[in-house]
This record gives C-alpha cells, structure tokens and sequence, in this order.
C-alpha cells in the first residue's frame, strides 16, 4: 500500500466517508471531524507513518490537502 492510500485510508477510517470526498475535505466538513476525530486522525497518521507532529502542525492540519503539504515536512511523501 502506498503511503498516499494510507493517508486516505485513515481519512476513510476514522471519519467514515467515501474516498471520493476527500479532495477539498476539511475540518468540521462533517460531525466526526471534530476535536476528538481531529486527534484519533493525528494518532493514526503519526502511528502510520512512525512520525511525532509538532503542536503547530497539529493545530494547521485543517483539511485533507494541508495534511499532505505538512506530512512533507516529516518526509512522508505522498505520491500514488
């Protein structure tokens, strides 16, 4: 599994809309993007991909786009 189907996985997962949402999906787009799904996402992702998120990062993760641009800076890289 590419580390992009991973990345769409875990959105799937954790806030159980279809994979063809998640271009332009972003935070509170749904109920389950909230506070509590926000950081089961970041443990997911940083779980995945072995890497730990600095606060800031964490905070800017606001849509499904801006994770991939910060996933860059931890040298996850996100191609198909």
């Amino acid at each position: 599994m590419s580390n992009l189907e991973t990345y769409n996985r875990i959105f799937v997962e954790t806030f159980e809309v279809p994979e063809e949402t998640l271009a332009g999906y972003k935070y509170q787009d749904t109920p389950s993007w909230d506070s509590v799904g926000h950081m089961t996402l970041i443990a997911s992702l940083e779980d995945a991909f072995d890497i730990m998120m600095d606060t800031d990062d964490i905070i800017e993760f606001a849509s499904w786009e801006k994770g991939k641009e910060i996933l860059k800076k931890y040298d996850v890289a996100l191609q198909s």
